[in-house]
This record gives structure tokens, sequence and C-alpha cells, in this order.
């Protein structure tokens, strides 16, 4: 009767330096003791980015980033466009990027950034009369029309603290508000586009309108400075605040990571199982408005067995339409049947609607972000069973 299991499992604290595979391996096959669970082939073990980057030491400095910034951008003034609001996932990025400029203009969007924090809400956008395709607004016209608003959840005003932050490291600042990313183009045009999915979209855009050096956080830290950290294919996306002057950058090693714990499990178990870094889940709070990855992707590496999507018929539309003459045993054993004989690929078939075919890592990393959280279960490491099962096995 069980269908797909998501068990978190704890390890110990994590340190620089630390055998992360070793790690994994071990507390699986102790929590697999302890629990009373066999591994399967096909499994999926499944370790939070964020132990596998510290274990590797994948860490950087503001020092670093604005080094980096001031080479590529060289110095004077920088924009910054459409950061998310976050003090864990951007604040010491920008006073890193503060570092390597004399000024830097941040660019925000409004009501909310791209990850759904907002500044103000809709209502007191469409009250104000403001159009948020074409006007731009000054601190002081946002203060204006809106006051200062804290944001619901942190309880900061993120256009106080992010000037203050640039200020603390001895750049000058200026804030606009504007959602058509050319707007920057006013200010300077060597810019650094800020946002994470969008970010190509807003780079080719200010490219077109004449921007001379346009970055994206990608292209910052995205290859070692002084001996730092880096990730060669996110740069500074992905990021979490370290300390107050340090940030852990997204892994680098994630998929040697991912095939060195299935082989080491196989060798162990005899069981072939997938393996995978997960960040953030790809799903929204319906309340708070809140997207949760933040992260450029929902895992930056994985065994080839997680490639793909899901290939499923519905049920109930099996149920309601193909066998609705059908009951008992006799409508079970029609279904496990046409789930056993169905196409390789059910693309355009009405029995397949309903099931978004989205990335097996995205899907599952979203269910191993949900069973660890965020805070202090201390399960970063989650075992997935029986996923790639279905009501005909």
């Amino acid at each position: 009767m069980p269908g797909t299991i998501s068990r978190g499992v704890r390890a110990p604290i994590i340190r620089e330096g630390d055998d992360i595979v070793e790690i994994v391996v071990n507390s699986v096959l102790k929590a697999a003791e302890e629990d009373g669970f066999t591994l399967q082939d096909r499994d999926v073990i499944a370790v939070t980015e964020a132990v596998v980057a510290r274990a590797a030491g994948n860490y950087c400095s503001i020092e670093d980033i604005g080094e980096d910034v001031r080479n590529k951008l060289g110095g004077g003034t920088v924009g910054v466009v459409f950061p998310i609001f976050s003090r864990n996932r951007f604040a010491i990025c920008l006073r890193g990027i503060a570092r390597g400029a004399d000024k830097v203009v941040i660019q925000m969007g409004f009501p909310s950034d791209e990850v759904g924090n907002h500044l103000v809400t809709d209502d007191m956008v469409d009250d104000s009369g403001v159009d948020p395709y074409k006007d731009v607004l000054t601190v002081e016209d946002f203060r204006r029309l809106f006051g200062y608003v804290k944001h619901p959840f942190t309880g900061v005003d993120y256009i106080d603290y992010y000037q203050k932050l640039v200020e603390e490291e001895g750049a000058e600042v200026e804030i606009i508000l504007a959602n058509r990313p050319e707007t920057i183009l006013n200010y300077t045009k060597n810019v650094i586009c800020c946002d994470t999915h969008t970010r190509e979209r807003t780079r080719s855009r200010i490219q077109k309108a004449g921007g001379e050096i346009v970055l994206t956080l990608c292209d910052i830290m995205n290859a070692p400075v002084n001996g730092s950290g880096y990730n060669p294919d996110y740069g500074l996306l992905g990021t979490n605040k370290a300390t107050e002057r340090t940030v852990k950058l997204f892994p680098n090693n994630a998929k040697e990571v991912s095939e060195q714990i299935a082989a080491k499990l196989y060798e162990k178990t005899g069981a072939k199982v997938e393996a995978m870094v997960y960040g953030d889940g790809a799903f929204k709070d319906p309340v708070g408005k809140i997207w949760e990855l933040a992260d450029p992707v929902v895992s930056p590496g994985y065994t080839e067995g997680l490639i793909g999507v899901p290939n499923e018929l519905k049920l109930k539309y099996l149920a309601d339409n193909d066998f609705s003459d059908l009951s008992g045993e006799e409508l079970a054993s029609a279904i496990r049947n046409a789930i056993a004989t169905k196409d390789a690929d059910l693309k355009g078939n009405m029995a397949s609607e309903g099931t978004t075919p989205r990335r097996l890592t995205d899907l599952i990393g979203s269910l191993c972000d949900l069973t660890s959280g965020s805070g202090d279960k201390g399960t970063p490491i989650v075992v997935v069973q029986n996923y790639f099962t279905n009501y005909s096995k």
C-alpha cells in the first residue's frame, strides 16, 4: 500500500573541509538501520546545497566581490537593477558591489521584487494612481505616496536598509523605483542585472537600449578572486549570507557529489540509487505571495537518471471516461493495464491532462525542500522512496 515516502535524515553539523559524501552515505545507512528501511533501486538520496557548499568552503567576502566588480565594471557609477529584497540573499552582495563602485544607483521594481517580496501592496499602487509600467519614482515620490512601509515578515524598510548598506561601504547611493529595465540608462551605462529568473531578458533590453557594460550576477564571482570560492555557472546567484562580511556561494561541485554518493551507496548496498543536490523548492506561497525559488535552479547537480519529466496518466480521467462502466477489481485491473501499456510520450493525450510536465529535479527537489525545511529540523539529507513506482506495480 505505501506510495511515495519522503524521509528527512539528520546529519552532524557540517563544517568546511568535511567529507560531504562520506557524511551523507553514513547518515543514510544509519537512518536505514534505525528506522528499518532498505534502499531500493531508483530511490533518491538528496542533500541540500547549503551543506555541500559549506563542506567545500565555497565562500567569498565583500572585499572579493568589490574587487571583481571594480575590475569588470571599472568603478565609477554602477547600476544595480531589480535586486530582490532579502537580508539573507542579497544584502551582503550589495555591500560587496558598493565596495567596487564610487556610486551605486539601485533600481527597484515595485510593488514587489521578482520573487514576491512586496515594498507596497498591489492595492496601494492602484489607489495611488501610479502606473507601474511607465512611471519612475524617486525615494521622495515613494515616501509621499506610500510613506515608510516595512516588510510584513521581516519588519524591514528595504529602501532605507539598502541605502544604509551602500553608504556604510563608502559609496554614494541613489535609489529609484521603476519597472522598465532601460530606465537605469538615464543614470549609468554600466549595469549589473540582479534579478534571478528574468536576468537575461533584463540584460537584453538594457543592451539594446544602449548599455555598455551589462552583466548579471552570474558574471560576478564566476572565477576565484584572491583564492576565494566561486561558481562558474551562477556567480553570485544562489548565495546565502554567512556572516556580515561573507556569503556562501551556490556549490560548484554538485554533480560530482551526487555521482559519488550514488556510487558509494551502490558499493555498500547494491542498490542503484539516484542522487541530487537541491536548494530552494519551486513553489509559491498563496498567502504571503513569496515564490520560494530564489536560487537560479532547484538542483545544481544530479545523477543522469533524474533527467526528464514525468509521463503519467490521470487516474480519475481513466475512471470517469475510459472505464466509467467498470468498478471494483475489474476497474483496478483495467487501470493497471492502461498504465503498464501507456505510450512512452503522452503529450497531447487527454488522459494525461492535469499532469503538469515539470522537470523531475524540480518536483523532487521541491519535495525535499519542504521535507528538510530551512530552520532547525537538522535534516539536510532526504531519502525519497517509491517515487518512480505507480498504480500498476
